[in-house]
């Protein structure tokens, strides 16, 4: 195993495996930490975990029991892969994750990137851009479980580490890797054990990728990605991305609030697409809107896709938060959602658009997918994958799992025409 790689949500480990497979590595994505006894054939491993989220002790934990089985399975370098809008609290998780790694690393000092240009993703002077906003005027402020309101990457990083973070500005990264390499050494000099590097382009992450070739541990979203195969040799290869062919029914299980994916959904329903919204509050009252879901779905599901969705405008979220708490809310759409989705691959679905970190996380686990092979992209940070599940039996599915800011208007109908 070339790279070992640790994942906080399930889509971001998706997002980090397109890159890899996309400039040439072949990538197996697992579903939580394998049990000891699981081999795994791949230049690289991605172990998805649902960190994002917990308590920041839970989360550390957890990475550092993935961290123990990438190492024993011989992984050279650990990759720990963050949200591309660095999805935070102010106490966690990613200070607290990114400290336990480097010290069970002895890694003297640690780069952070979460730059992904071709998704608009830039970090300049240490400020994380959405577009052509700062991050703390994008959409991202008003995220219903981490609002992001500060785009300084050495603040926010700053406030949850005890040592000290600095930043290698783009006027060096533009320098080439031996520049990059030199200041990241200057900084270590300095006492700082992380660094937060500028990217506004894809020049600038090979340039990365060639600085980080030798260090334990890195630290950023899926876009340094692309610049680490060239290490070891590799080239982009359409071999890499290939997948079985799976028939079957379609659906669609949205459960991001993001703008994107807003958007998403009302492209695909003007476009004709049939739709079943999913009402938290519908939930808390006791109804059964899973078993609804699937009666409504009925003799519908064919290869013309279905759409479920508790998608909604950030002002209808805040309102549902408001009567049912941010985190209950969450969990009775989580439930509902990944109760859909295996009810609908029970039923013969065997192509499937899941949206959202958390939704993506909450399903697979519901479908007990152990592993998935990465096939092509969709969308920047998006690719199709082959999941083995028992929910689907031997030939298993196919699966896409979107990140809610991800992906074009025509996102949805965009994924099956690749399968057409």
């Amino acid at each position: 195993m070339l790279l070992g790689c640790i994942a906080d949500d399930f889509t971001g480990a998706t997002d980090l495996a397109n890159n890899l497979v996309r400039a040439g590595m072949r990538v197996v994505q697992t579903i939580g930490v394998p049990d000891d006894a699981t081999t795994v054939e791949a230049d690289a491993v991605v172990i998805a975990l649902k960190s994002r989220t917990i308590e920041a002790d839970a989360a550390v934990a957890q990475s550092l029991d993935a961290l123990r089985w990438l190492r024993a399975h011989g992984a050279r370098q650990i990759y720990f892969k963050v949200c591309s809008t660095f999805d935070s609290t102010e106490r966690g998780n990613i200070g607290p994750v990114a400290e336990a790694l480097a010290d069970a690393l002895d890694a003297p000092f640690v780069p952070v990137c979460p730059a992904f240009p071709e998704n608009q993703r830039t970090v300049f002077k240490g400020h994380l851009f959405v577009g052509d906003l700062l991050l703390s005027d994008s959409s991202m402020r008003h995220h219903p479980l981490t609002p992001m309101t500060d785009a300084s990457l050495v603040r926010v990083l700053q406030r949850q580490c005890r040592g000290r973070v600095g930043l290698v500005e783009h006027a060096v990264v533009r320098q080439g890797a031996e520049a990059v390499q030199a200041r990241m050494s200057a900084l270590q000099a300095e006492g700082a054990r992380f660094g937060v590097v500028d990217a506004i382009a894809n020049e600038d992450l090979m340039a990365m990728g060639r600085a980080f070739a030798a260090l334990p541990l890195l630290v950023a979203g899926s876009g340094v990605a692309i610049g680490l195969p060239q290490n070891h040799g590799l080239a982009p290869s359409a071999a890499a991305a290939e997948l079985p062919r799976v028939p079957g029914a379609r659906a669609i299980v949205s459960g991001s609030c993001s703008a994107a994916s807003n958007a998403q959904v009302v492209d695909f329903m003007q476009r004709g697409g049939e739709a079943f919204a999913v009402d938290p509050l519908r939930i808390a009252a006791g109804e059964d809107v899973a078993g609804a879901a699937l009666a409504w779905a009925g003799g519908r599901l064919s290869e013309k896709p279905l759409l479920f969705y508790a998608t909604a405008e950030p002002e209808a979220v805040k309102s549902v938060q408001a009567r049912l708490g941010v985190e209950a809310a969450g969990a009775l759409v989580e439930r509902t959602l990944s109760a859909i989705a295996r009810g609908l691959v029970e039923r013969g679905v065997r192509q499937l658009v899941v949206a959202g970190g958390e939704t993506s996380g909450a399903c697979v686990q519901a479908l007990q997918v152990p592993r998935m092979r990465i096939g092509p992209q969709i969308d920047p940070g998006v690719p199709w994958c082959h999941a083995q599940s028992p929910v689907a039996g031997a030939q298993g599915l196919l699966l896409a799992l979107k990140s809610g800011n991800f992906g074009t208007v025509d996102f949805f109908t965009k994924a099956f025409g690749m399968l057409a």
